[in-house]
């Protein structure tokens, strides 16, 4: 069984920054990707960000420039850092992991910008 654990999610003012970090466990396969996911109240969740265990990573649009995922593959965690947040970013952020034939999420943590 795989867990993913999320933390760091919060509140911020616009122009702000958060960190938010996943944590990996279980049966996790050694060639993967991790990646955040979001989903704004309305809308359908979207791609936010991924890394490969490779490094290779893919980044939404709207994110290019403010926002950077990392991992540790030792560890089994992923990070976003999220830089410049506007208000347009809240949203209830889900990690995500791809392995061959399944993929599994966790539970969300909320990230909420104020003006």
């Amino acid at each position: 069984q795989v867990q993913l654990v999320e933390s760091g999610g919060g509140l911020v003012q616009a122009g702000g920054s958060l960190r938010l970090s996943c944590a990996a466990s279980g049966s996790i396969f050694s060639i993967n990707v991790m990646g955040w996911y979001r989903q704004a109240p309305g809308k359908q969740r979207e791609l936010v960000a991924r890394i490969s265990t490779a490094g290779i990573t893919n980044y939404a649009d709207s994110v290019k420039g403010r926002f950077t995922i990392s991992r540790d593959n030792a560890k089994n965690t992923v990070l976003l850092q999220m830089n410049s947040l506007r208000l347009e970013d809240t949203a209830v952020y889900y990690c995500h992991l791809e392995i061959p034939l399944r993929d599994y999420w966790g539970k969300g943590t909320l990230v909420t910008v104020s003006s």
